[in-house]
């Protein structure tokens, strides 16, 4: 090499742009002149953009310290290498949550157990540590678990079956320490699921159909445990009543803890406005944006027949007809409702629906327009929203409801029913309202519990719904919106790769998560999904041979991807460079502290002879 000339650098730089990443990596080690040309920023920058295929208006993540490293961190640091197939579940396997330190998961399965699992093992393998089949109680199958801020709680979601074949929900909580029950609660309907307030209350749903179209949501905030204190104080709390329309109920509780701010108008969907108002010119009828304010008493969400308190009691209230409760509204705007369907124009799902709209507006808690507000100068106090799908044009959830959870909420003392309430206060108003335009599949919270990502099924743009009960069809490409709970609107566009196939009356929920770099989603195309959240970009594919369920990182290690099927397998994903370290001898790791202990063992050596020769005078 030393006779032949070597190439100026700018010559060597042009020809490795037109090498793919790879090969600019093998050149590189070809001399020290093309070593360093391998590693010029200019270089990686054309790489990322190029291979990445990602929009040059994208600038790079703020945390990265050079292009070549963050080429690397998106090539080598996604969890996509399959390690181990867990197959101890035998049956679909529906759900998926790790602990907040990461040392256990917990998942749930159709053959109705939860099982615990152990993530700490020196040779990286999981294994099982427990399982607890909840047929006992009459659950059909588990659906969802969650451990509680310290880990020593796991709450279980599940089916339970009752009488005359009817299914509502139930929720069960599991000791850690000993894998005690320490108490069931009662969910309805099964898909609100439940989650934790904090480390020692949870919430759960019931439902009361008050019409054919017309029911009220209550969220209760129960106690984990009977303890010694709580038999002097409540263990269960009504936190909201909300009114439901047009068939919709309230689905998917989750509590995410924010800080104070200014809230703005919601203005969402720009796409699927964009395209509607291009549809709204094309045939002359004048478009309407899909946008929402804050604390509207007249909000999606309104009604009432229930009037008794005592909400435990399912049956208290379904079946009611509605016109058992007309004669207690006397406003005008009702007797001209029921004129008009006495005349025959009116249908009667309409008549309900504004009867009900009538009801709610004049028996709903009018909403705190202070609730977002930014607090006063120097205070930073922690905000905690309730959010859950919810509707107001048909059956299928395709709105996001958020109510503000207040500190002295935050606990079952106090009153039981809301005693501060006015009597013709029925319900609670919606604090804020966000309409996804499409059929809610799933939802999943940022670690910082910053950015709410809904996985949604687009409804076709400008349509409309004029039956409740005959939603529009959905798109087969599953949207992943990015909402950002400061400023409570959408992020930005929203992200694609995965697909479903079930029609509306089919659709079923699909777990996503996200960790601080990545989102991951299942799908019902067989796989799973893996996108950067920064750039907006799919980076791996996680092959099923069924629909994929759910997926969880760990929160120590984002590295660490599990899946769930209907093909009853877990699945372990690690990223390539976890699969390297894993891979080293253990030697080459002991090397470096042999190396220094036995310089140390040398100078301690050394210092002794020298002291023996000072004291006994002796070479």
């Amino acid at each position: 090499m030393a006779d032949v000339p070597a190439l100026p650098d700018s010559l060597v730089l042009e020809i490795f742009l037109q090498l793919p990443h790879n090969a600019v990596l093998s050149a590189g080690l070809t001399c020290h002149q093309w070593l360093a040309v391998s590693r010029d920023e200019f270089l990686w920058r054309e790489l990322f953009y190029s291979y990445y295929r990602i929009p040059r208006s994208v600038p790079r993540h703020p945390a990265a310290v050079s292009w070549y490293r963050e080429f690397k961190r998106l090539y080598d640091c996604i969890p996509c290498v399959e390690v181990q197939t867990l197959k101890e579940h035998h049956d679909q396997v529906l759900h998926l949550a790790f602990s907040h330190r990461g040392h256990r998961f917990s998942s749930c399965s159709k053959d109705c157990t939860v099982k615990l699992w152990d993530t700490e093992r020196l040779d990286g393998t999981i294994t099982l540590v427990h399982s607890s089949s909840m047929r006992q109680f009459n659950w059909g199958y588990t659906q969802f678990s969650q451990f509680n801020a310290d880990d020593t709680l796991l709450l279980v979601s599940g089916v339970y079956l009752g009488p005359h074949h009817s299914s509502s929900g139930e929720i069960a909580v599991i000791s850690l320490e000993n894998y005690t029950l320490l108490s069931r609660v009662r969910n309805k309907p099964y898909d609100v699921f439940g989650c934790w307030l904090n480390e020692t209350h949870l919430i759960s749903g019931n439902l009361h159909w008050i019409g054919n179209m017309t029911s009220c949501s209550v969220l209760w905030l129960n106690k984990a445990f009977q303890d010694v204190e709580s038999e002097n104080v409540n263990v269960v709390k009504r936190l909201f009543k909300i009114q439901n329309i047009n068939a919709s109920t309230i689905r998917t509780v989750m509590v995410a803890h924010c800080r104070r701010h200014d809230t703005p108008d919601l203005l969402l969907d720009y796409e699927a406005q964009s395209q509607a108002r291009a549809l709204a010119q094309q045939t002359g009828h004048k478009h309407q944006p899909i946008l929402f304010d804050l604390g509207g008493t007249d909000s999606e969400e309104e009604e009432e027949g229930c009037e008794e308190e005592d909400d435990e009691e399912q049956q208290q209230g379904e079946g009611r007809p509605l016109a058992a409760n007309l004669s207690q509204v006397k406003y005008t705007p009702l007797e001209h409702v029921i004129q008009g369907r006495r005349s025959g124009m009116t249908e009667e799902r309409e008549l309900e629906n504004k009867v009900a709209m009538l009801m709610g507006k004049s028996h709903t808690k009018a909403s705190n327009p202070s609730v977002f507000s930014s607090s006063a100068a120097g205070e930073a106090e922690d905000m905690t929203y309730l959010l859950f799908t919810t509707g107001s044009l048909t059956y299928s959830p395709h709105q996001i409801g958020i109510k503000r959870i207040m500190p002295d909420q935050m606990t079952t003392c106090g009153p039981v029913l809301g005693e501060e309430r006015s009597s013709d206060e029925f319900f609670d108003s919606l604090d804020h309202v966000i309409d996804i335009h499409g059929h809610i599949i799933g939802m999943g919270l940022s670690p910082d519990h910053r950015y709410l990502y809904v996985n949604s099924r687009a409804w076709p743009a400008g349509c409309v719904i004029s039956d409740p009960m005959s939603p529009p069809p959905i798109a087969e490409e599953i949207d992943l919106h990015v909402i950002d709970l400061k400023s409570l609107r959408e992020e930005r566009r929203s992200l694609r790769a995965h697909r479903a196939f079930t029609p509306n009356d089919e659709c079923f929920f699909i777990f996503l998560d996200v960790s601080r770099d990545f989102v991951a989603s299942g799908a019902e195309d067989k796989h799973g999904y893996i996108w950067d959240r920064h750039y907006n970009i799919c980076l791996a594919k996680l092959q099923h041979t069924d629909v994929v369920n759910s997926v969880a990182f760990s929160p120590a290690d984002q590295e660490l991807l599990l899946s769930a099927s209907d093909d009853s397998t877990i699945k372990v994903w690690r990223s390539p460079r976890a699969m390297r370290l894993a891979q080293c001898p253990p030697r080459a790791l002991r090397s470096g502290r042999n190396l220094i202990a036995n310089l140390l063992t040398r100078r301690n050596t050394h210092l002794n002879a020298n002291a023996n020769v000072n004291v006994n005078g002796k070479p």
